[in-house]
């Protein structure tokens, strides 16, 4: 029998949210932005800071990795135990454990105090980031209320990242370094009073055990993984750390992979990493993420030491970019609704790279400022589909009970994308002998990636029924996961 597939109109009405709804979102949402704004806000402050603990040079790039590390090794893990022993419980006790090792390293007297702060802090990050986000998922019914959820989240996740590197430069020439991570724990003390009474608790329903081997090889591979490409940046991939560590990452990842395989209760449901959408879903996701925190990177440099910019005209750039940004998480979920996820991430990618590939024009000329702040800005508006339509395109048709393991891997992606773009590509600029030569470098590989991405997930989500029920709102359970 033929099956009409032609999307019904959608409505034109975004659905509004009761008072609590909107509470809990804003809690979600707020934990959601302390976290990303960790990953950047304390960039510039590096140097100063270096120089008040006394750390070298070498020793700066512990003070991102020892947040990195943690923070991406150990999410799959605490995904799963939120599912498994309490998403709001293990939420909170993750909020907890940040503000007070934001406190920690905001009063740090040397560099063992500082860096064992980020390290808590990427602890607390790896449990706020997943449980968060399945509790998102899990309190907004599938539909268009969880769009407009994700559309919000994943704006104040994107601009989480964006609104550090300028503020960073503003809190510490006039407050010092220590402002960037007292912030911090400001956001934790407020967010800390409202959760509890807001947020429900969501579990499983049978409670059942822990995939200790496979949590084991999973956070150990992760955690040479991100150490390696973290370092890179740095020392580059010729040095023996970064090979040995890289090594040992990739084995204990195929260790993982046959773990999962042959046990009773997977840390992962392979089953569930075979499903198109949840596979190309998140391809799409770390494509966008890597490739865009990649490029806000290689312009700060570009504009700060080419065109000569000052910091405060720099933030002014990326605060366009912020405001469309915005914008743009506002008007996705109506996007998604007419177009249906998939479309709109292959979009969404398509137009990214589009506009990346419109900055290979940037030059010395006064002019280019003006090109670059319409290319990222519109950039940042298509990344921000991207975001929203991936997060929609994992998480959709996956049961409550396994939402922690889908969300864990979106949020995998996100934190693993933002960590790995900048070692692997920006050093093709740091590196170059000259900084121009070596954006135009770094912009032309993105092009290539984001615009091949789009086009593979594209081949990949090439399943029109399921679109066409998720535009008109009618997808059932099995439609975008069994596909």
């Amino acid at each position: 029998m033929a099956i009409d597939t032609t999307p019904a109109p959608p409505p034109l009405d975004t659905p509004r949210l009761s008072t609590r709804d909107r509470l809990v979102l804003f809690v979600l949402c707020a934990a959601q932005f302390m976290v990303a704004l960790d990953f950047s806000v304390l960039n510039v402050a590096l140097p100063v800071l270096g120089a008040d603990l006394g750390m070298s040079q070498s020793a700066l790039q512990w003070a991102v990795t020892a947040f990195a590390l943690p923070s991406g090794g150990f999410l799959l893990l605490f995904g799963r135990v939120g599912d498994l022993y309490g998403r709001r419980r293990l939420f909170l006790t993750g909020l907890a454990l940040f503000g007070a090792a934001s406190l920690l390293a905001t009063f740090a007297w040397d560099p063992a105090s500082f860096l064992t702060g980020r390290a808590l802090q990427g602890i607390g990050a790896a449990a706020i980031v997943p449980t968060g986000m399945s509790l998102l998922t899990t309190t907004f019914a599938e539909g268009p209320a969880r769009d407009r959820a994700l559309g919000i989240s994943g704006t104040l996740l994107s601009l989480g990242f964006t609104v550090g590197m300028v503020a960073g430069g503003v809190l510490t020439d006039l407050l010092g370094w220590r402002s960037t991570m007292g912030v911090l724990a400001l956001f934790a003390l407020i967010v800390l009073p409202l959760a509890p009474g807001l947020l429900p608790e969501s579990r499983t329903p049978e409670r059942g055990r822990l995939d200790v081997p496979g949590a084991v090889t999973v956070t150990g591979g992760l955690l040479c993984v991100i150490y390696a490409l973290s370092t890179a940046a740095d020392r580059g991939f010729g040095h023996v750390d970064v090979i040995a560590t890289l090594v040992a990452g990739s084995a204990l990842l195929i260790a993982f992979v046959r773990v999962e395989s042959r046990t009773e209760a997977p840390l992962v449901s392979l089953p569930m990493l075979r499903r198109r959408t949840v596979a190309w879903g998140n391809v799409g996701g770390l494509v966008t993420f890597s490739m865009m925190s990649t490029v806000v990177f290689v312009l700060t440099l570009y504009f700060q030491e080419t065109l000569r910019l000052s910091a405060f005209e720099t933030g002014l750039v990326f605060g366009v970019q912020g405001v469309l940004s915005a914008v743009a998480g506002t008007l996705a979920a109506r996007v998604i609704g007419r177009f249906g996820a998939r479309r709109t991430l292959v979009g969404s990618l398509a137009g990214q790279g589009v506009l990346t590939a419109a900055m290979l024009g940037l030059g010395t000329h006064v002019w280019s400022v003006w090109l670059a702040t319409a290319a990222v800005s519109l950039a940042s508006m298509c990344h921000l589909g991207a975001i929203v339509s991936y997060g929609l395109t994992v998480t959709s048709g996956v049961p409550d009970a396994e939402q922690g393991l889908a969300t864990g891997l979106v949020t995998s992606t996100q934190q693993v994308g933002i960590t790995i773009g900048i070692p692997l590509l920006g050093v093709l600029a740091t590196t170059s002998s000259d900084l121009l030569t070596g954006l135009h470098t770094v912009l032309a590989v993105e092009t290539a990636i984001v615009l091949a991405a789009a086009v593979l997930v594209g081949l990949g989500l090439r399943g029109r029924r399921a679109d066409a029920q998720r535009a008109s709102g009618a997808v059932e359970p099995e439609a975008l996961g069994s596909r």
